[in-house]
């Protein structure tokens, strides 16, 4: 406890960087020096990220599209790894979104879970900071995906090697990306999901 800042809250490893300086530092600074603090309780780390869009950690505008692309980037892995089987496997559309669905969660669960378990925290400790922020992004991502690669044929392709495979794929990112923005853009305003990782 700061005696100068009898409320302080304690160093958060999961805070990434919500501890306020004396002299305000660059955004790149100031996040990259979250590695350094020691870690605490999800509960802790759960509060301290509460506020973080609104005070000088860039714009709305740049939170919301680096969360998203963040998101976006677990999801398509896990998202190709299921429709590849899938596809390959010669599963019905239904199996595959389904399969591509949960390797899409696993994925993007990872992708935000990992830099926080760096940290110091436990996996549970983690999941506990940030799963609804994450399930609601994912959910819509996954959802605007598999729409689209199933309209455009994607997941019923004869072989990965179809070109209606990968234009399927291609044309589900986007989708994914312009669905999720504007859930992710709520979320962050609510405080609800974590801006970085």
């Amino acid at each position: 406890m700061n005696a100068t800042h009898p409320h302080a809250p304690a160093a958060d490893g999961a805070a990434c960087c919500h501890a306020k300086p004396k002299v305000e530092a660059p955004a790149e600074a100031h996040c990259a020096s979250k590695a350094a603090a020691p870690p605490a309780s999800a509960h802790h780390a759960h509060h301290a990220h509460h506020g973080h869009a609104g005070h000088g950690g860039g714009s709305m505008f740049g939170l919301t599209t680096s969360a998203t692309i963040h998101c976006l980037t677990g999801c398509a892995i896990g998202e190709f790894i299921g429709l590849a089987i899938g596809v390959s496997l010669g599963l019905n559309p239904w199996a595959t979104m389904a399969l591509a669905t949960a390797l899409g969660f696993v994925s993007g669960y990872t992708l935000g879970l990992w830099p926080l378990v760096k940290q110091g925290m436990s996996w549970g400790a983690a999941f506990r900071t940030l799963w609804l922020g994450e399930t609601i992004s994912i959910a819509v991502m996954e959802f605007a995906m598999n729409f689209t690669d199933y309209h455009v044929g994607g997941v019923t392709a004869g072989s990965i090697f179809a070109p209606q495979f990968w234009i399927g794929y291609l044309l589900a990112l986007p989708a994914g990306f312009v669905a999720a923005w504007p859930v992710n853009w709520w979320l962050l305003k609510r405080s609800i999901k974590q801006p970085c990782h």
